[in-house]
């Protein structure tokens, strides 16, 4: 089984480590091996949060810079940050909605333009993917199910060994009741965009 590397980078509260659990639960029920690194950075609400997964006969779960196959930023800026760890040959999937840090706010610092961000990403990676996940989000009935709108993309591309029924039983099994259905309804609209994109 061919090995795939991805590369999660998210802000704290965004959704990043449930999304890696329905990955990982999905690729069990297939029975693909799955490895996941501990989470990096300060998972608080507000913190940049990163985490690799490989899917396939691998013996370390270290992603060094230009491995990643795929890269899944829920957050712009957070994507362009982890960039060093695509190449030529990375499709790169992004939510063009930012999250602005808290320092923003207080004028310490100001968001670059978003439009630069996106033509800075496209540079580098072999394929980009953009798409507004919080709006789909919304549209979804929960605005904080951008993680499962994401995850719908990152599956449509079928870049990874995971299925759409595999991760929509996933989600199932790990998510509470009260967003199963707006979490299920996120992940398809996730796929829809994608779909949209690729023709």
């Amino acid at each position: 089984m061919d090995t795939k590397r991805l590369i999660i980078v998210a802000v704290g509260g965004q959704g990043n480590l449930l999304a890696s659990k329905v990955l990982g639960e999905a690729a069990c029920r297939l029975d693909v091996p799955v490895r996941m690194s501990e989470i990096h950075g300060m998972a608080q609400r507000g913190g940049v949060v990163e985490s690799a997964m490989v899917f396939g006969d691998a013996e370390s779960t270290i992603i060094s810079d230009g491995e990643a196959d795929v890269l899944l930023g829920f957050e712009p800026l957070e994507a362009l940050r982890a960039l060093k760890k695509c190449s030529s040959r990375t499709v790169l999937i992004t939510n063009t909605a930012p999250l602005p840090p808290f320092t923003t706010a207080t004028g310490k610092v100001t968001y670059p333009d978003i439009d630069t961000i996106l033509k800075l990403l496209k540079s580098k990676a072999g394929r980009m993917i953009s798409l507004n996940a919080a709006e789909l989000a919304s549209r979804a009935g929960n605005a904080l199910s951008v993680n499962m709108v994401l995850l719908g993309a990152l599956i449509e591309t079928a870049i990874l060994p995971v299925t759409p029924e595999s991760a929509r039983e996933a989600i199932g099994q790990t998510t509470k009741k009260a967003f199963l259905e707006s979490n299920l309804k996120a992940f398809e609209l996730g796929r829809e965009s994608v779909r949209e994109q690729l023709g």
